[in-house]
């Protein structure tokens, strides 16, 4: 998760020159380079549809675009097909709404102590594994995702639909990267700027304290923006109670479970404590009572989790093929360290009390969205490990209709734009993902993408994600 170790700056100029360099032709690509379907009417016909609502899924279903919105769905034998339509008939695949990724930084972290910006890689990463919406949650660069975004929208570069959060905001000695905020008026000041600046969210950090996260809650709310938080320094019950409107990473950083917490301090070694913590007991039941009742949701980010703990399936080749190889080392290097069977911190248990936290708060009437967080020991990669969420939230109990729902309509609903993505529905965006597979039945269909519809335009997936190889930890 974002420092979840604090690695060192690390912008390794000279190899972004080099690579950029040896990339030629594909540093020159648009967004057009990569379309397959451009037609202004599009019939996707024979496949099965979840559609994002938390219906069951529809078999043999048609779904029509007409100029980049959803025109109509529903059963093939009854959905009309348009004249002149680019018919594409997807009998065995499976269609889905395009994935909101709600904890997606354009910057990355690895093992080594490496941090660089992802604007290269990581929109081509997103929108090649089916994410057609992220919000930052978080920048170190700010102007720099500011100017990403809007090259995508201008089609220079592609990738997904870009929510923009401010720098981080964090008390404490040292920030790094991050806005310190001292006082109030100082949180209020920061609000202010990047509300003008065209930032949409806020996202405090560990050592922020109550009285500047409640300023800057209120001040964000005044100017029409919303705030999330990693949390720690201030517990999840507290933050409810000032008016915070996302919670991050869910049960390891929830404070409120570590017994040395004391008001305004964030515990040393606090993640470990709490993550040997009874997720279903008294503390459980009050902290997701208080996130219901104030209808606080949560993000999970279980593929930056996963990595952290030993023997997890977490070196698939195309994560590898994906990084420089000097990132490869470092990453494979730390994670037969993870596996040596050494002394570690971290437990599978402690991994499944992760996920029953996050099962428990929607049994118990939450609203989950995810998001990779390709921070962490940088196992977790742009739009990979979006998907693994998908893999690991179906681990932890939830099925293939709740997991679309989570990674779909909920982050759209909670980005206030489900009217507009989030849904096979008529009359929204037609932001879809299409599957090689049955996705019901078999979760790792969500890693076979063919083509993502973005605004109704098809992208191809296999030829966005060769266009990264080896870019991952450099650009």
């Amino acid at each position: 998760m974002s420092r979840m170790i604090r690695p060192t700056l690390a912008l390794v100029a000279l190899s972004a020159v080099a690579a950029r360099g040896a990339a030629g032709q594909a540093g020159s690509q648009t967004a057009h380079d990569f379309v397959t379907v451009s037609d202004p009417v599009v019939a996707l016909t024979n496949v099965t549809v979840i559609d994002g609502t938390g219906a069951a899924p529809h078999t043999n279903y048609s779904v029509i675009i007409r100029d980049g919105k959803i025109a109509a769905v529903g059963p093939a034998t009854s959905v009309q097909t348009p004249p002149g339509a680019h018919v594409i008939d997807l009998p065995g695949r499976t269609v889905i709404p395009g994935i909101v990724g709600m904890h997606d930084h354009l910057f990355y972290t690895a093992a080594g102590g490496r941090q660089v910006l992802l604007g290269y890689s990581g929109p081509r990463l997103y929108l090649g594994s089916g994410v057609t919406t992220i919000r930052t949650t978080g920048a170190t660069a700010p102007y720099a995702d500011i100017n990403t975004k809007r090259a995508i929208d201008a089609g220079r570069e592609p990738g997904p639909h870009i929510y923009v959060t401010a720098p981080y905001i964090t008390g404490g000695a040292g920030g790094g990267d991050m806005a310190v905020i001292e006082t109030p008026e100082q949180a209020r000041h920061f609000v202010d700027y990047w509300a003008s600046e065209g930032a949409s969210w806020i996202k405090a950090y560990t050592d922020i304290r109550r009285a500047e996260l409640k300023a800057a809650i209120d001040e964000a709310h005044r100017r029409g923006m919303k705030v999330t938080g990693h949390l720690c320094s201030v517990t999840y019950e507290e933050a409810v109670g000032l008016g915070i409107d996302n919670l991050e990473h869910g049960f390891m950083t929830a404070t409120d479970f570590d017994p040395q917490k004391q008001p305004d301090v964030c515990p040393t070694g606090s993640m470990v404590r709490v993550a040997s913590m009874n997720p279903r007991g008294t503390t459980g039941h009050d902290v997701i009572k208080a996130m219901v009742d104030h209808h606080v949701p949560m993000t999970s980010t279980l593929a930056v989790l996963e990595p952290f703990f030993p023997n997890r399936p977490v070196t698939d080749q195309r994560t590898l093929d994906a990084m420089a190889p000097e990132v490869r080392q470092a990453y494979l290097a730390m994670r037969a360290h993870i596996d040596s069977g050494g002394k570690w911190p971290f437990t599978t248990e402690m991994l499944h009390n992760a996920m029953a936290f996050e099962k428990a708060f929607v049994d118990g009437g939450g609203m989950l969205a995810a998001g990779v967080d390709p921070t962490g020991i940088g196992g977790a990669l742009p739009g990979f490990g979006d998907q693994r969420n998908f893999e690991l939230l179906a681990e932890a109990g939830f099925t293939p209709v709740q997991v679309v729902q989570i990674m779909t309509a909920n982050g759209a609903k909670i980005l206030g734009a489900y009217d507009h993505f989030g849904s096979v529905e008529p009359g929204k965006q037609a932001d879809l993902v299409v599957l090689d597979g049955n996705l019901a039945s078999d979760p790792s269909a969500i890693r076979k993408v063919s083509t993502v519809f973005k605004d109704g335009v098809g992208y191809d997936s296999a030829k966005l994600i060769a266009s990264v190889k080896g870019h991952v930890g450099i650009d």
